[in-house]
């Protein structure tokens, strides 16, 4: 199999990093050499946060350069278009619809952009928004965004649900994996 290449972006604190872990779970059990490098910018004050995945038969490094990633992930819409350039033609970007302020938007020194979904649908990426907020609350709780998030990509690959059921029983804490099997689902079939 040839290589493939999935990024996940977003802000410090929506939990990227738990769906990275849930993907290369995954991405193991189906039996692929899977490599993970997670990138924290200012992360904890609420910047942003990439995380690259690679996997296949073979994979000797994690980054993704511009123009390679097969599927973008993105948790908040500025990310979405920030790490844009990433994707490759034909490519799938999965983007939630809510909008976080960063920092300069935050302390008045810049506005956040207007139509940025509109802008990312006229770039030609096979775009699917969705607002992943509304299911996560569905589920039980806003910070299951993630794996909201997750189970859209879930569809998008050629892991099975049960082996995805299985990544979430690995690696989600038990008195949280009722809330994140709902949020998965909610995803999945969205």
């Amino acid at each position: 199999m040839d290589t493939k290449s999935i990024m996940i972006v977003g802000v410090g604190g929506q939990g990227t990093l738990l769906a990275s872990k849930l993907l290369g779970a995954a991405l193991i059990k189906k039996g692929y050499d899977v490599k993970v490098s997670e990138v924290h910018g200012m992360s904890q004050r609420g910047g942003s946060v990439v995380t690259y995945v690679k996997y296949g038969d073979k994979v000797y490094s994690p980054i993704v350069q511009k123009g390679e990633a097969d599927l973008l992930l993105s948790f908040e819409q500025l990310e979405a278009a920030r790490w844009l350039e990433h994707l490759k033609v034909g490519g799938t970007l999965i983007t939630n619809t809510q909008k976080i302020d960063p920092i300069p938007v935050i302390i008045g020194t810049e506005t956040y952009p207007e139509n940025v979904l509109e802008e990312i649908n006229k770039s030609g990426a096979n775009v699917i928004s969705l607002d992943a907020l509304s299911l996560a609350v569905e589920a039980g709780s806003p910070k299951a965004v993630n794996v909201v998030l997750i189970g859209v990509l879930a569809k998008k690959t050629d892991i099975s649900y049960e082996d995805w059921i299985d990544a979430l029983k690995s690696t989600v804490p038990e008195k949280f994996l009722e809330l994140n099997l709902k949020a998965f689902d909610l995803g999945y079939n969205y």
